[in-house]
């Protein structure tokens, strides 16, 4: 097929374009390349992806509307998988107008091309941050999600609103997916365990919330992937036996879905410095620290969903997954 991957020089954007590839389908990577982390570390995975065949790059922003429409109406792709977001939770705090340019704007541009152009299916990345102020453990997709806690959250919640409403009106089938904790070879440099990582090994100590208080469900980058792509294949159908009297927020009458993809095994964040610790040979300095502001003390994945529909949960222990990332951290920063 031929797929749009947005934020293709993302993390997850970069893991997804490179598996498509493999498989056989054409990518067309969409990035802006923008400054909010390091900008060589984008340059350096997006040179992985331009030197494969079938990978074709376009450089733009999501909320560069006229620019959006006239991609989708010149490349005409099969299914949409929109990776392109202003994330984090704390920068959020910080610079709100970057995820309504964005996460709101940018997003319903891509509908839009999506809603013109016949595709078949839009996937796109939503959050475990919508969750909020639950407290019900582990998550369900079947629970409400109604009170966010940091304008990230908000704004990936109001992704699947408006995807749901193009679903509703257009018959356009749209799937969300709830990332949990995602880690792993080249990602985020804003993560804690790219931060964790680096500090140790710089003898640097390293700022720990809610005096470790924390729980994390750490899903490994590759079984994020697996998910993705397993969910793109399988296109939405409306559900026959919704009824609005007692709404079912996880599925919908409309071709819409949304699914959790997460490690459904939360680890206590001191246990994960302790794995840290570990594979890269130094012990850490701890700076314990109260909540910050935005941050919820646990998360942890209800994925039956995405068993039952695309018979595929997460499985990488963090044992496992971090010394994957250590390996790669000595190797691409040559410690």
């Amino acid at each position: 097929m031929k797929i749009l991957v947005t934020g293709a020089a993302g993390f997850i954007g970069f893991h997804t374009s490179k598996y498509l590839l493999k498989r056989g389908d054409e990518v067309l990577g969409l990035d802006n390349i923008n400054d909010y982390y390091d900008v060589n570390l984008k340059e350096a995975r997006l040179a992985q992806l331009t030197s494969q065949p079938g990978f074709r790059f376009i450089k733009m922003n999501l909320e560069d509307r006229d620019g959006i429409a006239k991609m989708f109406a010149a490349e005409k792709p099969q299914r949409v998988i929109n990776l392109a977001a202003q994330a984090g939770v704390r920068y959020s705090l910080e610079n709100p107008h970057a995820y309504v340019d964005a996460n709101i704007v940018g997003f319903v541009n891509i509908l839009e091309g999506c809603r013109h152009n016949g595709v078949e299916h839009l996937s796109y990345a939503s959050s475990s941050s919508v969750y909020g102020a639950n407290k019900v453990s582990p998550f369900s997709i079947h629970h409400n999600v109604d009170h966010p806690v940091s304008l990230y959250a908000a704004s990936k919640k109001a992704n699947e609103l408006m995807a749901h409403t193009y679903s509703h009106l257009f018959g356009l089938p749209t799937t969300g997916l709830r990332f949990f904790t995602v880690y792993g070879p080249w990602g985020r440099p804003d993560m804690a365990l790219f931060i964790f990582t680096k500090a140790i090994l710089d003898g640097k100590p390293i700022d720990v919330f809610n005096y470790g208080k924390m729980q994390r469900d750490f899903t490994f980058v590759d079984d994020i992937v697996e998910g993705v792509i397993r969910v793109t294949d399988n296109v939405p159908k409306p559900n026959p036996e919704w009824d609005a009297i007692a709404a079912d927020p996880g599925t919908s009458a409309a071709p819409y879905k949304v699914y959790n993809i997460g490690n459904h095994h939360p680890e206590e964040l001191l246990h994960f410095i302790e794995v840290i610790e570990d594979c890269v040979g130094k012990k850490a300095i701890k700076n314990l620290l109260p909540m910050q502001p935005g941050d919820v003390p646990a998360t942890s994945a209800d994925v039956e969903d995405l068993m039952k529909d695309v018979g595929f949960k997460p499985a990488t222990p963090i044992e496992e997954g971090i010394r994957k990332f250590v390996d790669w951290y000595r190797w691409y920063y040559k410690v």
